[in-house]
């Protein structure tokens, strides 16, 4: 049964958030306060039906049953009218239950290229950016706050109001998979830049205007272990042989300077710290110590998803990210995030443990009002307990509007980086091309596209960074391993520069090594996302090339290998340093 809304006054908007927040906690059962602290995946489709998505329960076994509120939505290839739709309904879902608390929808990065449901989605509906390491290439706040604003804005359109980034890690090891999601490996960049992204997001003033950042991934995942990301097993440890824990800091305290309402800790746990070898989501040297204590913060703290138990991605068994306390159980391990201060459980849906260990008495029903303060405050301060709906009609024109889809455009323009070329560059318009890995529509644009390089008065080849092949799918849309390109593709550039001036460019998501390719092409560019039109109208000249290198270009594997992963700009004798990129 709800409670009438005579009997809400938490609803009065002239009362202050705190007043309102206790006013709604002292309503709250057990049962309805456990089920603030999950925070997991959903994806669209009726209401009442399991979702196909990562095998998710449906919305009204979650919403209902489970009295979840908060959901990273999942998948974008709906319209932002249909996405508005579904939102509105979820929410109407949600305001029929007995005390109609709003839900807080989430989403991962989705204004870039990147197809991955472990760390960002494509862009669908929306407006299409370079990666943050393009935004770090082009280094100006302004820019990287416009296109916070303009995110925020197409967010807002459909109900997404918590943007699970921005990303402030260092890129200080040059294999991680996770680094083209950062702004580098500079930390003053990274603090500058981040910020940016915070005041476009949250706006001046944090309201129902606003979309809650969560920061990540506190306090810095770069320094992994041979480069492994701590998604998996293999990957679980972050390493410090340079002493340079404090550098990887850096960033976060700029990001809490402008305001940042969440922060998420990362999977890795330190290795040869001060602080436990557990992953940093069970860490309370970490979260209580430095973030709360240390830093002050007090806003809302999400661990990274799935802690706590096990699950099945793509068919195959994903066992939780409990590293250092494997050999905990799941109950255990989630008393151990509550210990370490953490609010919520991101990636999990399992309320009724937690209601079992408050009634066990493991955990005082006093812990569960301190995290659930910060929740409701946040859905409070959002304004979602006044209006949580969106205008449905108005969701098109605002997300993937032309200006905001022409903002993105110039940006993947200006992030192109031009590391080498031998005067060929600007190519006249209008030549013959020999084209690879651009589709022949879109270079014809720009001249008359041929079959062989024998035929071609410029060739332009288009590379994917190099990575190993891993067991499985899901471990292989993180590209980690080698940073060598194959032997066949480093001859094949040679054979086809051998015959026609070659430019390459190479989506440089790692800092891959480059070198057998500008030994033997024309010119070699690099992107961080951008498309063919784009990367063509700074080959031909029409736009002018801006980009900066984030991070260090390492010379070889050997460098690579030998350098320390926490510290900054570390490979020896770099074959280009951060801030290189030519202009003409």
């Amino acid at each position: 049964m709800t409670v009438a809304e005579s009997d809400r006054p938490w609803l009065d908007a002239t009362l202050p958030v705190d007043e309102r927040v206790e006013l709604l906690l002292g309503e709250m059962t057990l049962d309805e306060k456990a089920g603030l602290f999950f925070h997991t995946m959903i994806g669209m489709g009726p209401l009442d039906e399991p979702n196909p998505v990562f095998s998710t329960p449906s919305a009204v076994d979650y919403v209902e049953t489970r009295r979840m509120s908060h959901f990273n939505l999942i998948g974008g290839a709906q319209t932002a009218r249909e996405i508005a739709q579904w939102h509105n309904a979820l929410q109407r879902l949600a305001a029929s239950t007995r005390l109609g608390i709003p839900v807080t929808l989430s989403t991962d990065p989705r204004h870039a290229f990147t197809d991955n449901p472990g760390t960002g989605l494509l862009t669908g509906a929306f407006s299409q950016w370079p990666e943050p390491l393009g935004l770090a290439a082009i280094g100006d706040e302004e820019t990287v706050e416009r296109f916070a604003d303009i995110a925020r804005q197409e967010y807002l359109a459909v109900g997404l109001r918590v943007a699970l980034h921005p990303q402030v890690d260092l890129a200080t090891e040059p294999r991680w998979s996770r680094q083209v999601a950062t702004f580098g490996e500079d930390a003053d960049l990274s603090g500058r830049l981040g910020a940016a992204y915070v005041r476009g997001f949250q706006g001046e003033a944090f309201g129902a205007a606003s979309v809650a950042t969560m920061t990540k991934h506190f306090p810095g995942g770069g320094p992994q272990k041979d480069g492994e990301d701590p998604h998996f097993a293999h990957g679980r440890e972050q390493v410090y042989p340079g002493g340079a824990f404090e550098e990887h800091l850096k960033p976060f305290q700029a990001l809490f300077d402008a305001g940042t309402r969440q922060v998420m800790p990362y999977y890795g746990m330190p290795v040869g710290t001060e602080h436990e070898e557990v992953g940093f989501g069970f860490n309370r040297s970490v979260i209580t110590g430095l973030l709360r204590e240390r830093f002050g913060f007090d806003g809302l703290v999400c661990t990274d998803w799935g802690l706590l138990t096990d699950a099945e991605i793509f068919g195959q068994p994903f066992p939780a990210r409990a590293w250092g306390v494997e050999h905990l159980s799941p109950r255990e391990r989630m008393k151990k995030v509550l210990d370490a201060g953490a609010d919520q459980f991101g990636g999990e849906a399992c309320p009724e443990m937690l209601v079992e260990l408050v009634a066990s008495g493991d955990v005082p029903e006093s812990r569960l009002d301190v995290s659930a303060r910060r929740i409701l405050r946040e859905k409070f301060a959002l304004g979602l307990f006044d209006n949580p709906f969106v205008d449905e009609d108005a969701a098109d024109a605002v997300a993937g509007s032309a200006a905001f889809r022409a903002a993105g455009e110039a940006a993947q323009r200006a992030s192109i980086t031009v590391l080498s070329n031998d005067g060929t560059l600007p190519a006249v318009r209008g030549r013959r091309l020999y084209v690879e890995g651009i589709a022949a529509e879109a270079a014809a644009a720009y001249g008359e596209v041929v079959a062989t390089p024998g035929e071609a008065d410029i060739a332009v080849l288009r590379l994917q960074a190099p990575y190993e092949q891993r067991p499985t799918h899901f471990e292989n849309l993180f590209h980690s391993g080698s940073l060598d390109f194959p032997a066949e593709v480093v001859a094949h550039v040679r054979e086809v520069a051998a015959v026609v001036p070659t430019v390459v460019d190479v989506f440089a998501d790692r800092p891959a090594i480059l070198g057998p390719l500008v030994e033997a092409a024309a010119a070699v560019t690099v992107n961080w996302g951008a498309s063919a039109a784009a990367l063509l109208d700074v080959l031909t000249g029409e736009s002018t090339p801006q980009g900066r290198l984030p991070f260090d270009l390492p010379r070889s594997m050997a460098a690579v290998e030998a350098s320390r992963p926490d510290v900054p700009f570390d490979t020896a004798d770099p074959l280009f340093r951060f801030g290189h990129g030519l202009t003409y």
